[in-house]
């Protein structure tokens, strides 16, 4: 008999957005027909009003991260305050968009109930969401199957799967090592999971009793996926380092395959062309008070040069606000740690602002680096983490970028580890890069500037 299947994290984000587009739409009616002053609205203006509402709202909470069940599956304070900033900008949209564009007045009463009403309307049905889940299993039982003569620490993955620093609602409650098995163990089709992760040598066929019990299992409507593909989806990332070298040289591999579509090449050229103006302005703008306050409070060069490794390996320069002391380096190159010495009073200013990364649009001009992709980094630092992992050199197939998916997915990297894991990020992104990869790439880079979050 096939069992129910489990809701999954997209699912239940799928059921959330949902009940919050309910509650949007029953708002923006009532402040159409009830707060604004005026029987006979144009349908344009509807529309605008309407377009205007649900795009602010859904920007909002995707910026701040308000769908992301990973970190945030229970009723926190952190969600209840994500939830009145997104209803509140939202709300003060709406007014100042009818406002603005139309000249519409408002009933007094009516506003303070559209006011009051929204927020906790949508605070309410998160509570709903939470506390139903909370009687509902949503966490899916995995049976793990390994190959022990692979090597590595299967406990380590199947803490991975268990959940690192997140919520996968994966929890493994049975493991097979396949080298230490025998028809004997034939009983998997009995065992009471809801998933099943297989991280084994894929080019080796499997043994006859866990192939015919992972077809059955199938049939039964259960999950059946290789731990490649469970890390991609649940850590958006690609698992290099990991005990299964086929895997993931496998994965390598498709990399060199991608195919751009000529939409993403026009959009990564209106990206880069509009943001080149935008910041470019403002790094003119912003140049002079730079300037004067270096000379007060950062004595020294106003700028400070270095070669990156760019794409193919090629090196060029990239120039950068000083925010560290002068002779920064006078001991050997050594990568930027969060709370660095080295940095100046007014470094931190500028790096807390990200001020110190404008300058970066000279390389983008000369068409050294894009605004999306990996970070580019120093050669140094290059030849050692090639060192470590044959595929670091992987992230230089296409151009370095201001910002990138490692920046808004992992932490303040401080040291060689770090840059490894950041490259698994990395590699994600050149094997899935999208626009909509792009756009979400965008989108989290404000949130990352405006909490002074990665690096």
């Amino acid at each position: 008999m096939t069992g129910r299947s489990k809701l999954n994290i997209p699912e239940r984000k799928i059921i959330l957005v949902l009940g919050d587009l309910v509650i949007v739409g029953i708002a923006l009616y009532f402040f159409l027909y009830q707060v604004i002053d005026d029987p006979e609205i144009p349908i344009t203006s509807m529309v605008m009003i309407v377009s205007l509402g649900i795009f602010s709202y859904f920007f909002m909470a995707y910026v701040l991260n308000f769908y992301y069940l990973a970190n945030d599956s229970r009723y926190t304070i952190n969600i209840i305050m994500k939830g009145l900033i997104v209803t509140i900008l939202f709300i003060f949209t709406e007014i100042l968009g009818a406002v603005i564009l139309f000249d519409y007045s408002f009933w007094r009463v009516n506003l303070l109930i559209f006011l009051f009403s929204t927020p906790l309307a949508i605070l309410a049905w998160r509570r709903l969401f939470t506390y139903i889940f909370k009687f509902i299993s949503t966490t899916k039982r995995v049976l793990y199957i390994y190959d022990s003569q692979l090597g590595g620490d299967w406990e380590k993955y199947v803490e991975i799967i268990n959940g690192l620093g997140i919520h996968t609602f994966y929890e493994v409650v049975d493991v097979l090592d396949i080298s230490n098995s025998n028809n004997e163990s034939a009983g998997l089709s009995e065992v009471h999971v809801d998933s099943w992760v297989i991280d084994v040598n894929t080019s080796k066929p499997l043994p006859k009793f866990v192939e015919k019990s992972m077809l059955e299992a199938l049939v039964q409507g259960k999950e059946v996926v290789t731990f490649t593909s469970f890390y991609e989806n649940i850590y958006e990332a690609l698992p290099i380092i990991t005990h299964n070298a086929n895997e993931s040289c496998a994965e390598i591999l498709q990399i060199q395959h991608t195919r751009v579509r000529y939409l993403s090449k026009i959009f990564n050229f209106t990206v880069n062309f509009v943001l080149s103006f935008l910041v470019g302005f403002i790094f003119i703008i912003v140049t002079p008070f730079v300037f004067l306050l270096n000379m007060i409070f950062n004595p020294g060069p106003l700028f400070y040069n270095q070669k990156r490794v760019g794409i193919y390996g090629k090196e060029f320069d990239i120039y950068k606000f000083r925010s560290m002391v002068v002779d920064a380096e006078k001991s050997g190159a050594k990568m930027a740690t969060k709370n660095d010495a080295r940095i100046t009073p007014f470094g931190k200013v500028l790096r807390m602002f990200r001020i110190d990364e404008l300058p970066q649009i000279i390389s983008v001009i000369k068409g050294d680096m894009r605004f999306i992709g990996p970070r580019p980094e120093r050669k140094v630092f290059v030849d050692r983490l090639n060192e470590i992992t044959p595929y670091y050199n992987i992230r230089h197939l296409i151009k370095p970028g201001i910002t990138g998916w490692a920046q808004v997915k992992y932490k303040y990297g401080e040291n060689l580890s770090d840059s490894i894991k950041k490259l698994e990020y990395d590699l994600y992104y050149i094997k899935t890069r999208s626009i909509a990869l792009d756009l979400r790439i965008i989108f989290k880079t404000f949130t990352t500037i405006l909490f002074s979050r990665g690096v």
